[in-house]
């Protein structure tokens, strides 16, 4: 078995036609099949049925894919290694994060450290927490970022940290000059919060019915963007973390103000890498960057609500 047919494979499966591997490899459709074949001969068992609608994985194929494409990628990670050795700063890092909060945190660090080390690429999936860590566990991500990951054996967490969720209002809002809001004048608001597929959705109503307060928003949504464009609006306020909306906030558009009284909804964010698997320079380097990120954050958050 050689490499060449288990990369024709791989791509087989994503496919599902031997016309898209050939042209998405730059080979002919023979060369393809050859190689397809040769492997049939190694394993001793057809891996594909061919129909007029494509092809059609065995059970041995399935066994196959689910082997071939975890192969591949330990093997592009272990030349990126290699390629570490020899100084070659560059490489690609995989990123899974786990909502799109986390996104919007996350968009603001990759942004800073993109123009620090710009020979590195990025690709960012956005999933569920429980996806995340499988795509830890099958090589698929380097790196994941994610709230309330699993607690399993195949996870490190190299980082956590609390997010804290603040008043976010419009910039023109009559409380954008308030030093802090609290839960019972919150209520009184109307409100545009993340819907119960977010991890905050369920802390939020936690903290409002442990303040004996019913949480009745105006609006509800698993889409940042739609919070934001209520909020500029003045149509409503929501809860974000102040990282998420950092570039409305130095345009002057939005204003974040804390939760009185110690009551915010926090939430842990951590992040993860596998424990068994060295990282490459680009995500070690990245992790490193995030942890600094964060911490000076937070920090700086701190100092400017003791400065208040």
């Amino acid at each position: 078995m050689n490499l060449r047919a288990l990369m024709y494979f791989d791509e087989l499966v994503r496919t599902k036609s031997m016309r898209a591997v050939a042209e998405n490899l730059g080979v002919a459709p023979t060369a393809v099949s050859r190689q397809i074949e040769s492997l049939e001969e190694h394993f001793g068992t057809p891996l594909v049925e061919r129909n007029n609608r494509g092809i059609r994985l065995t059970a041995a194929g399935e066994l196959l894919a689910a082997g071939a494409g975890k192969t591949l990628r330990e093997l592009q990670h272990v030349q990126q290694l290699i390629d570490d050795m020899q100084g070659l700063q560059h490489g690609k890092v995989a990123i899974y994060a786990n909502g799109a909060t986390v996104a919007n945190l996350l968009a603001p660090v990759l942004a800073e450290f993109s123009l620090k080390y710009p020979k590195l690429r990025f690709e960012v999936v956005i999933t569920s927490a429980r996806e995340a860590v499988d795509a830890l566990a099958e090589a698929k991500a380097d790196v994941v970022v994610a709230l309330f990951a699993p607690k399993l054996p195949g996870l490190k967490v190299r980082m956590r940290s609390d997010v804290t969720y603040d008043v976010i209002l419009s910039a023109d809002h009559p409380a954008a000059g308030a030093k802090e809001i609290s839960l019972e004048e919150l209520v009184r608001m109307p409100l545009a919060l993340p819907d119960r597929t977010f991890s905050a959705g369920q802390a939020f109503e936690a903290v409002f019915a442990k303040a004996k307060l019913k949480l009745d928003p105006v609006f509800v949504t698993g889409a940042i963007e739609v919070l934001k464009e209520l909020v500029l609006r003045q149509a409503a306020v929501t809860l974000l973390p102040a990282l998420s909306v950092k570039r409305e906030i130095e345009a002057g558009l939005m204003v974040a103000v804390p939760v009185a009284g110690g009551k915010a909804v926090r939430t842990p964010m951590d992040v993860c890498v596998a424990p068994d698997r060295q990282l490459s320079f680009a995500a070690a380097t990245l992790v490193d960057f995030i942890e600094t990120f964060m911490r000076d954050t937070t920090s700086r958050k701190t100092s400017a609500h003791k400065g208040d």
